[in-house]
């Protein structure tokens, strides 16, 4: 089982992307899970989502407290959360950062296992026009942790986004390539 927790802060899609990962595992005949955890609901503010992913019926339905990945959709937020937390030193915690990834390693609490980081801001700015931090962070975790084949992902999520976005098509080869992109930009370090 793979289990990922998200962090990031109400607006910029941290459960959405929980949510793609979870459906594109899941066209790969995986079991998985997808739910967030926040409190008052509003915009801006730190939200937790999380991921279970397995090749097997998974019967745990509590929070992650001991992750294999770690994604940190708003740089920020490793001033006040400790992202870390639990974080098992063979996986990795991927940022949200244009700092190559040693630069962010003294934020991380002594964390000693893989660092990566990803400009997600400069990624969805030149793809899509707009910030959208949620599309580069989930192609990013998908090649830091290999939990699905590169091809099969990007197959899924387009097959996903032809779906969602049926009555905006303009958006979706943007989004496309966006994934693409990402997925060749993860440092680490």
């Amino acid at each position: 089982m793979i289990e990922v927790r998200w962090h990031g802060r109400g607006g910029q899609g941290a459960k959405t992307a929980s949510q793609l990962l979870a459906d594109a595992a899941f066209m790969t005949g995986k079991y998985v899970q997808s739910f967030p955890e926040y409190g008052p609901e509003r915009s801006g503010a730190p939200i937790t989502a999380y991921n279970r992913i397995s090749d097997e019926r998974c019967p745990i339905h509590s929070n992650i407290y001991d992750p294999d990945y770690v994604v940190v959709v708003d740089e920020t937020l490793l001033e006040s959360v400790d992202v870390t937390a639990g974080l098992k030193e063979n996986g990795a915690v991927i940022v949200n950062s244009a700092k190559d990834p040693a630069d962010l390693r003294p934020l991380l609490n002594g964390y000693k296992g893989r660092v990566c980081a990803i400009d997600a801001r400069s990624i969805s700015m030149d793809c899509l026009g707009a910030y959208f931090p949620n599309t580069p962070m989930l192609a990013a975790v998908v090649a830091v942790s290999n939990m699905i084949e590169r091809e099969t992902f990007l197959s899924e999520m387009e097959e996903s986004y032809r779906h969602k976005f049926a009555r905006k098509p303009q958006v979706i080869e943007g989004n496309l390539k966006c994934l693409r992109i990402a997925m060749d930009e993860v440092k680490e370090a």
